[in-house]
């Protein structure tokens, strides 16, 4: 996997708006404290540090209505309110377990180790807030707020629909992984980045931010 640079973090805009059946899905906290080790270009000054034990966010009614899709890659991911409009890659685990991460800030990337989004259980999203003194894809997710659309269009045809339940910042070191990472019981989907304050001895940012969103519905008919 290509390396990251390491950078000083861009200054957010302050003006902007702040499987077919279930696929067991578990990640080592090593892997999601890696996703920010790697995303060395991470910044932003999110919601204030709040790690929690118990459930996500809890799913409303249009969730918990909506039924799972069959598993398709998924290519494009849509976030009208972030502005966000990406390629999707594939991505897996590097040898030393950690999250591989895009190459670089122009394109998010889905990890092919949980479920893909819209079916039922995890799905997972991550991204660059920043890269090489310029705002990556996930430069505003800290903004998102509960009812967002999220839109992933799929290799099947089909654009599954999302909204944001809610969005959280944890450190590195308390990364409440099985609130994350858990079982559900609904197509559920994680858009992850990093957050805090820039560690620049470590030339990494002390948090990550996480994205909860829950599958709505979906269409068939041209892609994103």
């Amino acid at each position: 996997m290509p390396s990251d640079r390491s950078t000083e973090p861009v200054t957010p805009d302050v003006g902007g708006r702040s499987p077919g059946g279930l696929r067991t899905f578990r990640l080592l906290g090593v892997v999601v404290s890696g996703v920010c080790l790697l995303l060395a270009c991470c910044s932003g000054t999110a919601t204030t540090p709040d790690p929690r034990a118990g459930p996500p966010p809890a799913a409303t009614t249009d969730v918990l209505a909506a039924a799972p899709l069959a598993a398709a890659a998924p290519v494009r991911v849509r976030i009208p309110a972030i502005e966000v409009d990406s390629a999707l890659i594939g991505l897996g685990l590097a040898a030393d377990g950690t999250l591989q991460v895009p190459a670089d800030g122009s394109v998010a990337g889905w990890f092919t180790g949980a479920p893909t989004p819209g079916e039922r259980g995890p799905a997972v999203i991550a991204a660059h807030v920043d890269w090489n003194h310029a705002p990556g894809v996930f430069f505003r997710l800290r903004d998102l707020e509960p009812g967002d659309d999220v839109s992933v269009a799929r290799a099947d045809g089909t654009t599954a629909r999302f909204v944001v339940l809610g969005v959280e910042q944890y450190p590195k070191g308390a990364f409440p992984t099985e609130r994350v990472y858990g079982d559900i019981d609904h197509a559920g989907l994680r858009l992850i980045t990093c957050g805090g304050s820039f560690d620049r001895a470590a030339r990494s940012y002390r948090d990550n931010v996480v994205v909860y969103a829950g599958l709505v519905e979906s269409t068939v008919g041209p892609q994103l």
